[in-house]
């Protein structure tokens, strides 16, 4: 998952940041409320973790920019004011939780967690592509029925892929769905994932191929004996 701090308090967001991408997450971090509301009006995010203190325009209007272009991500503000005011005003604005400083790290990233799981739980828990299942919610793959060992950066390919089949994806979209504006993830490390994704899914007939100077296209799924159709009307069968 791929989350956005805004928070202008350095030690927080360093402390935040550790933890979430410790469970595995890409995270970004913005310290001012405009680069927070350019950041998720231009990039794809499933959460945002959202200080109200911005400096600019502070996290209310941030969340009211947000919620008027229709963007659903799940919310979770911050606040250093415990009035009751702020926080109704908050939730009423379409944050889904709220935490007032100061607080436990490790709180708040089982907030965010809970967040998360809720978010992909509305979508479905899981992805089904032939004999290869995702199950989104406990992060565990199986490929007819034998689980399937991905480690993290291989998971985060087939998943980006697998919502897009039968269309091309760019390495360059898939390096940003992964890694956090900070972190250096280069084009050879993602032919690497896609290869061993490779090894691991065409025994079982599943294919991604390689549009060249495009990108990856992962093939749809046809049943070994399907029987394909001709535009005359005849079967490809021999």
């Amino acid at each position: 998952m791929r989350i956005l701090i805004a928070e202008d308090d350095d030690s927080l967001a360093l402390g935040l940041s550790r933890i979430l991408q410790a469970d595995g997450h890409a995270v970004d971090v913005m310290r001012d409320g405009e680069h927070a509301a350019l950041a998720v009006r231009q990039e794809h995010f499933d959460l945002l973790i959202l200080d109200i203190g911005l400096p600019g325009i502070d996290g209310f209007e941030v969340l009211r920019r947000l919620r008027a272009e229709q963007r659903t991500m799940p919310v979770m503000m911050l606040t250093a004011r415990d009035a009751v005011n702020d926080r109704v005003r908050g939730l009423d604005l379409g944050a889904d939780d709220y935490m007032v400083k100061p607080f436990a790290i490790p709180e708040l990233a089982a907030r965010a967690r809970a967040l998360l799981r809720r978010s992909q739980s509305q979508a479905g828990p899981q992805r089904v592509h032939g004999p290869l299942v995702l199950d989104v919610l406990a992060r565990r793959a199986f490929l007819n029925g034998t689980p399937l060992e991905l480690v993290a950066r291989e998971w985060a390919v087939l998943e980006i892929l697998l919502a897009r089949v039968d269309q091309v994806v760019s390495k360059e979209h898939i390096i940003q769905s992964m890694a956090a504006w900070d972190e250096a993830l280069s084009v050879n490390a993602i032919e690497v994932y896609v290869s061993r994704l490779r090894s691991k899914l065409e025994p079982a007939g599943l294919r991604i191929r390689t549009v060249r100077g495009f990108g990856y296209l992962f093939e749809a799924w046809v049943a070994p004996n399907a029987v394909t159709v001709n535009e005359d009307g005849s079967n490809g069968a021999d």
